[in-house]
Parts: structure tokens; sequence; C-alpha cells
């Protein structure tokens, strides 16, 4: 645990006491802090019972008396479309509001520190897709590499749950939009920017405030490296915005599918060939093609941003290029399930919007697609280009039946449920065919979440297999 710091006999409020919640309220105790917690859900506030917090509803008369910061967790808006009536109420009395990220950099340093030979590093990983992965991928690399290293965030621990760091060791973590918008520290040694596309709109009151939001990360403490994704306009805008010129390599660009040749630093991706560039000279070159746990262009985005930023703490090129053979991927997304017959079956439930189904289907050929769910805002807009791969598709959930408008001519059929998409597909499936749950929609139609969604696709597949 990381105790929180800066509020030793104080009151602080927690707003949602769900995992980074109760992980907030544990960090706080720990650093002195008087912890008062609240979630609107009966079934959070018994379980944080259960621990031994006693719960208060905030927007009662009174309580927020007394109380110097309100934490709360990033599911619960605080902007837009209208923040919650806590924090409202907080905003009106000056109440600082954070969250655990911010609290994280708040006190993420020690005395201890004083006795490492090498102090502890921080890198983050943002943007709208790929950050799972390039995140897993830069904790595996260190792993490999030797380097003590632990991963939290937005892929599943809370960050105030991580233990204290290890002399020379990296934290790895990764950050939504949500995170990075709210928290008051953000003082990462190296930052990553992916890509960006339209996503979380409401919450940010449209595209310009989604990319403000990420951006925080770069300009709030100003990372020692940015890797920065440069295939979109916003990405190119920014590596201008924090270099001082073409050449100042405390910028590292990032593609899949330009060469960039002509900076201080960058590492690019094309024909399946990743390449690193520095002052003019190639560095390093590494074929992608055979490489299992990235599949596809955008996977290969994905293993540049995690090399560029390996390189960025002292990982050789080849100690990289290792760590990518022996990579296996993340659950639902890219995942391959099994073969049988010559038919691959992949599950990529993490594609919940157009964007990332878009790169899911540039990533094979022969695909069986299936698609839908609680479909979000332009429907598949933008996915015609990339349907050309797609031998048939099969519709599933709430926009089972817009979808199939919106996708035309290319072959379909409305199956509703994942059972009867799986089994259809299987059954007219070809060697050489690849059975793709790739959604471009929410699973909260059918599915608590889209690892729920994805956890049936692989049941139902294995079932066959």
């Amino acid at each position: 645990m990381i105790p929180v710091t800066g509020y030793s006999g104080q009151k602080v409020a927690v707003l949602g006491l769900g995992r980074s919640g109760l992980a907030t309220a544990a960090a706080l105790v720990a650093g002195g802090a008087e912890p008062v917690v609240w979630d609107d859900s009966p079934e959070a506030r018994e379980k944080a019972e259960a621990a031994g917090y006693a719960c208060v509803d905030l927007i009662r008369q009174g309580v927020l008396e007394g109380v110097v910061a309100l934490i709360t967790s990033p599911g619960i808006a605080h902007l837009y479309p209208k923040p919650n009536k806590v924090i409202a109420r907080a905003i009106e009395l000056g109440i600082p509001v954070d969250n655990d990220i911010g609290l994280f950099f708040q006190s993420f340093g020690s005395q201890d520190w004083e006795d490492f030979e090498t102090p502890p590093k921080v890198i983050c990983v943002t943007g709208s897709n790929g950050k799972s992965t390039t995140t897993a991928l830069i904790h595996h690399i260190l792993e490999v590499a030797g380097r003590p290293t632990q991963m939290a965030g937005n892929i599943g621990t809370g960050v105030l749950s991580i233990d204290p760091p290890q002399d020379g060791e990296v934290v790895v973590l990764e950050l939504s939009s949500y995170q990075t918008e709210l928290a008051r520290a953000l003082t990462p040694d190296v930052a990553v920017f992916t890509n960006l596309s339209p996503d979380h709109l409401d919450r940010h009151d449209g595209m310009g405030g989604y990319f403000a939001a990420k951006r925080r990360l770069f300009v709030e403490g100003g990372p020692d490296r940015a890797v920065i994704g440069v295939d979109e306009l916003e990405g190119r805008f920014m590596a201008g915005q924090l270099a001082m010129g073409p050449q100042d390599d405390r910028v590292i660009r990032i593609s899949s599918g330009q060469k960039l040749d002509g900076f201080g630093w960058s590492v690019f991706a094309r024909k399946g060939f990743l390449a690193e560039w520095r002052r003019g000279k190639q560095m390093a070159s590494i074929d992608l093609r055979e490489v299992a746990g990235l599949p596809g262009a955008h996977n290969h985005q994905n293993a540049c941003a995690a090399y560029a930023a390996c390189r960025a703490v002292g990982i050789a090129p080849k100690m990289i290029e290792g760590a990518f053979q022996s990579f296996a991927g993340l659950p639902h997304r890219s995942q391959l399930v099994g073969e049988k017959g010559g038919v691959k079956f992949v599950n990529d439930s993490k594609a919940t919007n157009v964007d990332s189904a878009a790169k899911a289907l540039q990533a094979f050929n022969n695909i069986r697609w299936i698609v839908g769910g609680m479909g979000k805002d332009g429907g598949l807009a933008g996915l015609e280009p990339y349907l050309g791969a797609v031998r048939k598709a099969y519709l599933i959930g709430h926009s089972a039946r817009d979808f199939a408008v919106q996708i035309g001519d290319t072959p379909q059929e409305i199956c509703e449920t994942m059972e009867r998409a799986v089994a259809r597909a299987a059954a007219e499936a070809e060697p050489g065919d690849v059975v793709l749950l790739a959604p471009a929609a929410a699973s909260f139609d059918q599915y608590a979440n889209f690892e729920k969604r994805g956890d049936d696709f692989v049941a139902r597949v294995k079932a066959l297999l």
C-alpha cells in the first residue's frame, strides 16, 4: 500500500466504494487521515462497513463541514453531462476534488529513496485504444529484463494498493480520460499517448474536452520523456507542442504505417517491421509478423509504444525483441481462443467502439464477424472501408437490427444471442476463416461488462473445440 501523505489528522471524504474507493480509504488511514466514506449502492456500503468503515451520506447537511478534500471514483461524473450532487456541493463549498491518481503522485516518493541507487520511475499510458495491451506489454518487457515492476490503474489494481517501490523499480499505470482529467497531481517520468478516437464524449462535453483530458498527463507535471502516437492530428499537434523542435528527443514519436526518420527519436512499424530511429540513424529493427500475441497493425502500434517507453528507461532492443515473442496478449483483446479444422476463433470483446472494431477487422482475413450489443452514438458509421474482409456478420444484442441495416450488402444473419452466433459462425466457417468477436458496441444490454461478454464467447468456443 502507498500511504497517502498530506492529510494526517484531517477529515477526507471518499465518494464511491468500488476497488479504487476502498483502496483510497485504506491508504488515507495508513497516512493518518480520517476518511468519511459513501456510495449510493447498498451493496458497496455493506462491503465497506464489513471492512470497518462508517458510511455517512455526504449530501446530508453538515457532513462536508471540516472536510479538506473529496476523493471520487472515476465512474462518477464530476463536470459533464452534470456533476454528481455530492461533487457539485463540494465545488460550491470550495472543497478540492481529487482522485486516487492525484493522491498516488502526491504520496509516491518516500525518505527510503535516499538509500536507493536508482530512484523508482513511473510510466503512464493513456489513449483511446490499446492502453491495456500497451501497459501489460511494458510490464512484461520489464519483467523479462529483470527490472522490479508493478502494474496498476485502469487495468485492474488500484494505484494506492501497490507495494512501496524497490530500488530501481518501474511502476506502470494505465490511465483513462476520467482519471487524467481530475487528478490534481500528474508527474510521471514517462508518459505514453497511443491514439485518439471518439469515446466518452458525454463525460467530456465533446471531442475537444476528451482530448484535453488526455493531454493533461503531458502538461501538468511535464514527463521527462513523452511517447506520442502521431497517426492522428491531435497526436501530431501535441508532439509539436511538447517538443522544442523536430530534433528534440524528449518526445518519441510513434506510428503504425508512417515512416518517421526525420525526428530526434522515433519508433514506427511498416509492413510488419518495427524500426527505431534516433538522430538520423536506424538503431534497431524487429520483425513483428510472427509475434503471436500482437496480431495486426493496431497491435504493432502498441508494440511501438511499449518499445519506446522501455527504451526510455534503458531496456536494450534485443531484450525487448525477446519479450515480444513471449507476450501472450490480454484476454478479450485479439485473444486467440483456439483453432479447429483450420478455423481460428478470436475474442476481441474489448472492441467496444467503431475505431477498435475497425482495427480488429484489419488484422484478419476471411472473417466470420460476431457484432452487436448496446450501440453507441453513430452506430457502425465509419466501418464501411473495412467490411471487405467480412465473409458474413452474425448480429447480436439490442442493436442487432439497426446494425444489420447499417452494414448494407454484407452477408448477415440476426442471431440475437452469443450462443446462436457462435454456433452459426462455427457451422458455416471454412478452413482459413476467422470467427471474430469484435462487437463495436457496449455490453450492457446482455452482460455486466465486456469481460463477461468475452468470457461467454470463450466458453462457447471451448465447448465446440
